[in-house]
C-alpha cells in the first residue's frame, strides 16, 4: 500500500468536503496547466489545440483519483500507471526528466494552493489541512517516481532500438548496399552521415574499449566471425586512430566516402590476412596488390622465372636473390655486392648467369615482369 492511501485513512474527509473539492477540479486543472507553460520553458508551446486539451484531461484526471484516495478509495495504482506512461511518452516528445520533475513541483504547488482554500472554506480544522498537504505532495512524489521510472525505461528500450538499428546500418555499410538503402538506415537510426569512414577490424575483446575513445558517431559491430569486430569510424584523423589502435592488433583500413564504407571493409579484411599486429593499410599497398590473385601472381612466377626451373635449388635460390637485387638497386654493382654480402665479381658472374638464361634484363617490359615476379618471396 502506498504512504497516500495510507495518509488518506488517518484524513477522514467527510462527503462534502470531498464534493467541494471536486467541484473545483476543472478550474485547478486549468490552473496548473497554465502555470506548467509560464513556469517551465520546456513546455512552452506544447500544450495547446489537440495536446492541451489531452493534458488538461490527464490533470483532471489525476487530481480526481487524488481525491479517490483522500476519500478513502485505493485508486492509487490507476494513476501510477498514468504516471508511468506519461514519463515514457515525455521521452518520445524529446523531453528530459528534469522537465517532466519541474513540472510536477509547479503542478503540486498551484494544485494545494486552490484545493487548500475549498478546504479552508469547507470548515476542514487546521490539523486536517496540514495533514491534507502532506497527503498532496506525497501522492505528486509518488506520481513523480512513476514518471521517472516510466521516463527510464522509455531510454532503456529507445537505447536499445536504436543500439539495433545503428547495427543493421553497419551491416548495410560493410555489405555495400545502395545510397538509396544506406540513407534509410542512416535515417532510421537517427545517424548523421560523415564526409567519410575508416573501417578499423580489431578483437572482439577490444572494440568496447577502443570505441570509447572515438568519436561518438563511430558505427561498432561485435559478431564477425573469428571474434572479430569491425569499427567504422567517421572523418578520421588516421594517425590518431593508428596511435590508440597501437597494441590492439587492429587493422586500419584507408578513408572512403560513407557511402562506399564496404571498400575500406574489403581492404582492411585482405590486410589482416596479411600480417599479425596492428597494421596500416596505407603502408602494405604492394602486399596487397601482388596478393589481390593469389593464383595469377603464382602463374607470373612461374612464367617469368621459368629460366631458373632447370637449375639446382640452391643455385636457382642464389640468381633469384641477386636478380632481385639488382632490380631493387638499379643494377649499380657495388651496391648489390653490398646488399648480398659478396664481392662486386661475384654480383658480375651471376649476372653473367642470369642473362644467358633470361636474355634481355633491360627492356620496360621485361623489367616491370621481372619486378612484379620477385615482389615477394615465395
Amino acid at each position: 500500500m502506498s504512504r497516500a492511501v495510507e495518509g488518506a485513512a488517518e484524513l477522514g474527509l467527510d462527503h462534502a468536503a470531498i464534493a467541494a473539492l471536486r467541484a473545483l477540479l476543472p478550474v485547478t486543472a486549468d490552473e496548473v496547466v497554465q502555470a506548467v507553460i509560464d513556469e517551465v520553458p520546456s513546455y512552452e508551446g506544447a500544450l495547446s489545440g489537440r495536446m492541451g486539451v489531452t493534458i488538461r484531461r490527464a490533470v483532471r484526471t489525476a487530481l480526481s483519483h487524488f481525491l479517490d484516495v483522500a476519500d478513502g478509495a485505493d485508486t492509487q495504482d490507476v494513476a501510477t500507471e498514468a504516471a508511468y506512461e506519461l514519463g515514457r511518452g515525455e521521452v518520445r516528445d524529446g523531453r528530459s526528466m528534469d522537465a517532466l520533475l519541474s513540472a510536477y513541483r509547479v503542478g503540486a504547488r498551484v494544485a494545494w494552493r486552490s484545493l487548500a482554500a475549498a478546504a479552508v472554506s469547507s470548515g476542514l480544522p487546521a490539523d486536517r489541512i496540514a495533514k491534507f498537504a502532506e497527503l498532496l505532495f506525497v501522492y505528486i512524489d509518488e506520481l513523480s517516481a512513476a514518471s521517472a521510472a516510466g521516463h527510464a525505461d522509455e531510454l532503456v528500450v529507445r537505447g536499445r532500438v536504436r543500439e539495433r538499428y545503428l547495427e543493421q546500418l553497419c551491416r548495410d555499410l560493410i555489405a555495400g548496399e545502395s545510397e538509396e538503402v544506406l540513407i534509410a538506415s542512416a535515417e532510421r537510426a537517427g545517424w548523421t552521415p560523415p564526409g567519410s569512414l575508416t573501417a578499423v577490424l580489431l578483437p572482439s575483446s577490444h572494440a568496447r574499449s577502443a570505441h570509447r575513445l572515438l568519436d561518438p558517431r563511430t558505427l561498432l559491430l561485435e559478431d564477425l566471425p573469428d571474434s572479430t569486430a569491425v569499427l567504422l569510424v567517421p572523418d578520421a584523423d588516421r594517425e590518431h586512430v593508428l596511435r590508440l589502435m597501437a597494441d590492439r592488433s587492429a587493422v586500419v583500413g584507408p578513408a572512403r566516402p560513407w557511402t562506399r564504407a564496404a571498400s575500406s571493409f574489403a581492404r582492411a579484411t585482405r590486410a589482416r590476412a596479411l600480417s599479425e599486429g596492428t597494421l596500416d593499410t596505407e603502408r602494405c599497398l604492394v602486399d596487397l596488390v601482388l596478393s589481390a590473385d593469389p593464383e595469377a601472381y603464382a602463374d607470373l612466377r612461374a612464367r617469368v622465372l621459368a629460366p631458373l626451373r632447370d637449375q639446382r635449388p640452391a643455385t636457382a635460390r642464389r640468381l633469384e636473390e641477386t636478380l632481385r637485387a639488382w632490380l631493387l638497386h638499379h643494377g649499380r654493382r657495388d651496391e648489390v655486392a653490398a646488399s648480398l654480402f659478396v664481392h662486386p665479381q661475384t654480383v658480375r658472374y651471376r649476372m653473367g648467369q642470369l642473362r644467358d638464361l633470361f636474355g634481355d634484363l633491360t627492356s620496360p617490359e621485361r623489367v616491370l615482369e621481372l619486378t612484379l615476379a620477385l615482389a615477394r618471396h615465395p
